[in-house]
């Protein structure tokens, strides 16, 4: 490895690790040291690690989080295999239609998602008020009803998983088992399922990390609905008083160590997978046009509806009536809610301005976004095209981003950069903005390093090499070579990251200076003070505002690319 390439691995190793794996390590040491972090030396706390088997309010965070993570990855993994089996072997109207309601859930905030749902099904909801149907309150604001809300909107981890694996047609070993005597059964359980089983147990296990680690939905559900998770009473214990940072410890070190196990087994099923089926011969699925498309297109369309349509279309509804019980008539619609937005007044003192916030959350993303596009692409570089004896480091450190909670993360922070001795240093960047810049590099850098490391390994490295040979250093590889292959995935990785970066309510609750306003958080807290109009007319505007950027950056994207194509042509 030469003196260039140790340093692109060097500086983006370090970065990563105090970004991501420093916070983690933080929240791990506080359970051994409570207060050590702020001058607070207390003896060993490893007996409070038993202790949440006894202490009523720790024990039911842990195992609400438990059931609803299992609930939810089962049932959502069970969804997303269907539909990625129907969409990869049938071809019908409403196909594309899932993809993008899949790629739209992946991106939507859940406590946006989870508030629809409580206006649709709460008590004084939607459904309630004008339907009457008094049973679907019973059934939502219960386990059962939350794993049903959280898989229709996690499912699309495990769609996306077992789709790409469902891409290829593995028939042919279906019909020599055939041929040799074997049941139908018995080819799907001896033949496909072995085949599909580590996609399944992938997506699995991406769901179930993402929905432990979610802190949307218990956030949107505790105006109405006592359900105490892990991620949520991390969140209470910090902002409590007196603050109670061995609780938030403990809490945090079994989300961390239940991650740990879902991240191992993860791993261990990738590595024991067999993928030599895909040999010359191998073929990608051949889409057909099914006898009866209607059955198709009427069953997703229902699927659509009740995983997008009533959480959004509740908020949107709400949004444009004076009282959400008042009913479908004329003189309960207004546009009053919108006003109060966009007069910068939220009539509520409680409440900061939404445009401010707007403002604040926009530009906190776009830097965010930027940033972990550069470094997910160096880091994307290093594990693709380098001998660097810094990537397994640089492998772990992006794996790990990939299953931190942001609610980990805000506490890591808070732990490591409240510090008194960091101030005449300049450094002290708790309660700053640029703090939730960090935070938000963080939590954008899995999207953007994965999405650069699919387009970077489709790249031949003989011209790097070549290149090399002929003295370009490796910024003017990067900068030469490699750049102009992969500039459509840098600019996915941007909105990704983006997209992402803009309403993580986690990060905003927990790290936000005091008197700055954030989109999430107005939204949140109109919505936790039964501001439902304001608060749901904000989360149109927010939606349709950043749908609306990640349009136009798109487009301007082409133009550019063509721009300088037209150029090179030249």
């Amino acid at each position: 490895m030469n003196t260039s390439e140790a340093r692109y691995g060097g500086g983006v190793t370090l970065l990563l690790f105090v970004f991501i794996f420093l916070p983690l390590l933080a929240v791990l040491i506080n359970v051994i040291f409570p207060g050590l972090f702020f001058g607070q030396i207390q003896s060993s706390s490893l007996g409070l690690i038993g202790d949440i088997f006894h202490r009523p309010l720790w024990k039911q965070s842990l195992l609400n989080s438990v059931t609803l993570a299992l609930g939810t990855a089962t049932f959502g993994t069970i969804l997303g295999g269907v539909l990625a089996t129907i969409r990869a072997r049938w071809n019908f109207a409403t196909a594309r239609l899932l993809d993008m309601t899949a790629w739209v859930l992946l991106i939507a905030p859940s406590f946006m998602i989870a508030q629809g749902w409580v206006l649709f099904a709460s008590a004084d909801g939607l459904v309630h008020q004008w339907l009457g149907l008094t049973w679907v309150t019973s059934f939502i604001f219960q386990p059962a009803g939350l794993v049903f809300v959280m898989s229709l909107s996690k499912f699309p981890l495990a769609y996306l998983a077992i789709m790409a694996a469902s891409e290829w047609n593995i028939r042919q070993f279906g019909y020599a088992a055939r041929l040799n005597g074997a049941r139908p059964f018995t080819v799907w359980r001896t033949v496909e399922l072995p085949l599909a089983l580590p996609s399944y147990v992938a997506g699995w296990t991406l769901v179930f990390m993402d929905s432990i680690g979610d802190f949307g939905l218990p956030a949107a559900l505790a105006t109405v609905y006592k359900f105490p998770t892990l991620t949520y009473s991390i969140y209470s214990a910090i902002y409590q008083s007196p603050v109670r940072f061995d609780m938030a410890g403990v809490l945090a070190f079994y989300l961390v160590l239940i991650l740990v196990l879902a991240m191992t087994l993860l791993m261990v099923t990738l590595r024991k997978s067999r993928f030599d089926f895909l040999n010359a011969r191998a073929v990608k699925m051949e889409k057909v046009k099914p006898r009866f498309a209607w059955m198709y297109n009427l069953s997703i369309a229902v699927f659509l509806f009740l995983s997008l349509g009533i959480p959004i279309g509740t908020s949107a509804a709400v949004s444009l009536l004076k009282q959400a019980g008042g009913g479908l008539n004329p003189g309960n619609f207004t546009l009053d809610h919108y006003r109060e937005l966009f007069a910068g007044q939220a009539g509520d003192h409680r409440l900061l301005g939404y445009l401010e916030g707007m403002y604040h959350s926009l530009a906190i993303a776009a830097a965010a976004a930027l940033f972990s596009m550069l470094i997910g692409f160096v880091v994307a570089y290093m594990l693709t095209f380098t001998e660097s004896r810094l990537k397994p480091m640089l492998q772990l450190f992006s794996i790990i981003s990939l299953a931190v909670p942001g609610v980990v993360l805000g506490i890591g922070y808070i732990f490591i950069w409240n510090q008194k001795w960091l101030e005449p240093l300049g450094l002290h960047l708790y309660g700053t903005p640029s703090l939730l810049v960090i935070a938000g590099i963080a939590g954008a850098i899995p999207y953007a390093v994965r999405v650069q490391l699919g387009a970077f390994g489709n790249l031949s490295g003989t011209m790097l090499k070549a290149a090399a040979i002929q003295g370009a250093s490796i910024f003017e590889r990067m900068r030469d070579i490699v750049l102009p292959m992969v500039r459509q995935s840098l600019l996915i990785a941007i909105l990704a990251s983006f997209g992402t970066s803009v309403f993580d309510l986690a990060l905003a609750s927990m790290l936000k200076p005091a008197n700055y306003s954030l989109m999430p958080l107005v939204i949140d807290r109109a919505f936790e003070f039964s501001r439902y109009g304001y608060a749901t007319a904000a989360t149109v505007v927010s939606c349709g505002t950043v749908v609306l950027i990640i349009v136009l950056l798109q487009a301007a994207g082409r133009l550019v690319f063509r721009w300088l194509d037209g150029n090179r042509m030249r």
